[in-house]
């Protein structure tokens, strides 16, 4: 029974081996240029110049968030968008916007949206109780 197993544990050993020598897409770091990421059917991302002068991670959300915006206005109906600055990655979906330092990372709140959609930083408005 033992020797069964053996081989079946060195098989994904192996496999977990491969799978932590993936490299890791990592998010331009180009000062000040906000970037819309799209992520292709390959796994690969592809990296759209969304704007020029952006003084903060901030105002790329806010620039990501319009984008986003104007393309519902257009009937579109994707409520997800993954965006770039200066390494991070930005996730904005129907929660708020997400900052990772990985693509696959953990992500946390950066800014959550308010009763009528708007984007405020986390604990910034009261708590009606």
């Amino acid at each position: 029974m033992k020797r069964a197993i053996r081989p079946i544990a060195l098989l994904l050993a192996g496999a977990l081996a491969l799978a932590s020598c993936e490299k890791e897409i990592e998010a331009p770091f180009a000062r000040g240029i906000c970037f819309h990421a799209v992520q292709l059917p390959n796994g690969q991302v592809r990296f759209n110049q969304l704007s020029v002068g952006q003084p903060n991670i901030e105002h790329c959300a806010a620039s990501l968030e319009g984008m986003r915006e104007r393309f519902l206005s257009l009937g579109g109906s994707n409520q997800e968008l993954m965006g770039a600055y200066q390494g991070s990655w930005l996730f904005l979906n129907k929660q708020g916007i997400f900052i990772s330092q990985k693509l696959h990372g953990i992500r946390y709140l950066a800014l959550v949206r308010t009763g009528d959609g708007m984007l405020a930083q986390p604990g910034a408005l009261p708590n009606n109780e």
